[in-house]
């Protein structure tokens, strides 16, 4: 790895993430001639969001997350953000087998294992996840989903889930063989460590932007000039010594998970003015009982509840760390006010400022119900968190369960039309006019649909390129999905996912 006291390169990109990694994997497959340069404040790659314990681990492709398909004013079942996430996801995967077809990452069990997808409901919930079932199975993307309120069943799906509920409760369940657990920390390395050995790539690691600036040269074309502080570099009294480097390149894209908001504070991006974000941390119960792990294989989601925000979903799930099956359900919420989890108690105060003040205070007061939320989120104890789980495992033993702190996440709060601030659930692009910079807010689904979302970031900013032949040509190669998209083809639809599938090792 190289790195550079003044450079200019064609790219610059704050944060070594999955969308970070995405961004440069597809741009040098697209234009290998790039010059790409990569600022990240920690020491190695994918440590902040994107690591096994800081996400949900789950790729996310709404076969079993209930929040993407709410019901409408009609009473009917809304499918059209599932179908975009399942959509995005198998973009995802496509690009994945590419690179593991190709030799370019080496073994995709390092990041990828298949784990059923299952939503689970009890009582008045039953007939939504009925009709959510019948809803979803008109479409070629779900036509493999399977329900039942058969208790012996659904005992066969998760006997952990089964074992020991009251006999006369109704209870109903979705099932999806073709789930996924994905280690996006792992694959975020393996993306990077891929990045390192080819031309063209420079990183600075344990470097933080401490500005970043327009600056327009002699011919007026528009770059970015930011200045890394190495963080390294230390007096005797252990403090950086304030060793600063200079970069400049046209285009930046800022995926620094919380610290974006400061970041495009700094850069003075109009098309920021008026956002906010909201913090919240989350929390796991972890079991640490081998023989009640092995008996629980299967991701099981059920619904949030009333004000929890979307990340909060509540889920019994089997995740694979480092190659150890583990067992995890939560999250719980928490509040903090870093945008990191290795950020400032001081980021939230010093993110309000005069032009996003009243979207803030005015999302709070229309969220009264959130807020209510994380108080009790917070003075939860450990027994109270584990008759939380008891909903989901009847018969869990306080013993077998131990709190682990997760990610931080921000929640957009933006203006919205008719009421001064809303607060947003989902990821948001933002782009300046000229596409120069552009970065990403936001949390769920993130990292499942990394690959659709850094394309949109070079529609956005590469639009004359991603226009043209040989990009459109390469980009056909990568993921015949995202140029010609299956829609409600079948026979597209099965025969791209079992490409993908044999290639990942998920057949």
């Amino acid at each position: 790895m190289q790195s550079f006291d003044n450079a200019t390169f064609d790219v610059i990109l704050v944060g070594a993430g999955i969308m970070s990694a995405t961004l440069a994997t597809l741009l040098k497959e697209l234009q290998p001639s790039l010059r790409i340069c990569v600022v990240e404040r920690l020491r190695g790659y994918g440590l902040e969001s994107s690591d096994a314990w800081n996400n949900a681990g789950t790729g996310h492709s709404a076969f079993c997350e209930l929040n993407y398909t709410p019901t409408g004013a009609d009473g009917t079942i809304d499918v059209k953000k599932a179908l975009k996430i399942a959509n995005n996801f198998e973009i995802s995967k496509e690009l994945w087998a590419f690179l593991v077809e190709r030799g370019s990452l080496s073994s995709a069990a390092d990041f990828i294992r298949r784990v059923p997808h299952m939503s689970f409901v009890w009582d008045n919930n039953c007939e939504y996840l009925r009709d959510r079932f019948a809803a979803m199975l008109q479409h070629p993307q779900f036509s493999d989903m399977v329900f039942s309120n058969d208790p012996a069943t659904l005992m066969q799906w998760m006997p952990l889930v089964m074992r020991g509920r009251d006999p006369q409760q109704a209870v109903a369940a979705t099932r999806m063989e073709c789930g996924t657990d994905v280690n996006f920390g792992a694959l975020t390395r393996a993306l990077f460590h891929r990045l390192e050995r080819l031309r063209g790539m420079h990183f600075h690691m344990e470097h933080d932007i401490t500005d970043l600036e327009r600056v327009t040269d002699a011919h007026g074309h528009t770059a970015w000039h930011l200045i890394a502080r190495d963080l390294r570099d230390q007096n005797t009294d252990g403090e950086p010594d304030g060793h600063e480097v200079n970069l400049t390149a046209p285009f930046v894209f800022i995926g620094a998970g919380g610290g974006a908001l400061p970041l495009l504070d700094k850069a003075k991006v109009v098309e920021a003015d008026g956002y906010g974000g909201f913090p919240i941390s989350g929390q796991w119960l972890v079991c640490n009982n081998p023989r009640v792990i092995a008996e629980h294989h299967g991701k099981v989601y059920g619904k949030a509840s009333v004000g929890a925000p979307p990340m909060s979903v509540p889920h019994l799930d089997t995740r694979i760390i480092d190659g150890e099956k583990r067992l995890l359900f939560g999250p719980f919420a928490g509040f903090s006010t870093k945008f990191l989890k290795n950020g400032s108690y001081f980021d939230l105060p010093a993110s309000v400022e005069w032009d996003n003040m009243f979207p803030m205070l005015s999302a709070g007061w229309n969220n009264l119900e959130l807020t209510r939320y994380l108080v009790a989120q917070v003075t939860l104890s450990h027994e109270d968190r584990i008759e939380a789980l008891r909903e989901y495992l009847p018969e869990a033993r306080a013993e077998d369960w131990e709190l682990a702190i997760a990610g931080q996440r921000v929640q957009v709060i933006k203006r919205g039309r008719d009421v001064g601030g809303v607060l947003e659930f989902g990821t948001e692009v933002i782009s300046t006019k000229d596409g120069s910079l552009a970065a990403l807010l936001g949390a769920s689904p993130g990292a499942s649909t990394s690959v659709a979302i850094m394309l949109e970031v070079l529609q956005r900013c590469f639009p004359e390129e991603m226009a043209s032949s040989e990009w459109q040509t390469r980009l056909a190669a990568m993921m015949p999905s995202y140029v010609q998209p299956v829609g409600a083809d079948v026979a597209r639809c099965k025969a791209a996912r079992a490409r993908t599938s044999q290639i990942l090792g998920l057949a």
